[in-house]
């Protein structure tokens, strides 16, 4: 009988080889240049949908793995905002959604090192339920010390949702941004006198 307890660095490298396995049987669903992150992970999963395309356009989906989910699940990915600094950029996708108990949205935000300059989550204007496909927009200013973007589709409770027609551009400056930027965190202290 083999005794495994005579080579330790076996069983070392046998349970290398699971996580391994387990590790790229999770993410092996995942798109290609996109990874799935959120505060909860774990409990959401992603993957290409043949079966909900769009108009010809392959859809990949996000959907909870539990009945219930206390956090957020995203399909995302980031860059560097070299190309983009000083311009306004618009992610735009088509998005259909199937009982989402939580909230939905596409997402992006702009770095500056380790601070975040700008962001939209599209909480203000959340996917929820069940809906058909629709076309959203988020849509920031990229200012010209950024140096990184990120964006993406995010799930927050359960449910499941599918991405169609994804887009990155972009636009005019007279293209409404759909956060202002006077509602991001101040760089200094904002009406202490409370005068309206």
């Amino acid at each position: 009988m083999f005794n495994w307890k005579n080579r330790p660095w076996m069983v070392l490298s046998a349970a290398a080889a699971v996580l391994a396995t387990c590790a790229l049987a999770v993410h092996a669903s995942v798109p290609r240049g996109w990874i799935l992150a959120g505060s909860k992970p774990a409990e959401y999963e992603v993957g290409v949908d043949a079966s909900q395309a769009y108009q010809g356009h392959a859809s990949a989906y996000l959907k909870s793995r539990e009945t219930s989910v206390d956090g957020f699940g995203t399909l995302m990915q980031s860059m560097n905002a070299d190309q983009y600094k000083g311009k306004r950029v618009r992610l735009s996708g088509l998005v259909k959604s199937e009982e989402v108990l939580g909230w939905a949205g596409l997402w992006m935000r702009v770095d500056q090192g380790k601070s975040m300059v700008a962001f939209d989550n599209m909480q203000d204007r959340a996917i929820k339920g069940t809906t058909s496909w629709q076309r959203y927009d988020v849509v920031l200013d990229v200012p010209k010390d950024a140096t990184g973007i990120s964006f993406g589709i995010l799930l927050a409770g359960t449910g499941e949702l599918w991405l169609s027609g994804t887009r990155f551009d972009v636009v005019e400056m007279e293209t409404p941004v759909t956060k202002p930027h006077d509602t991001m965190i101040p760089d200094k202290p904002v009406n202490l006198d409370f005068v309206e």
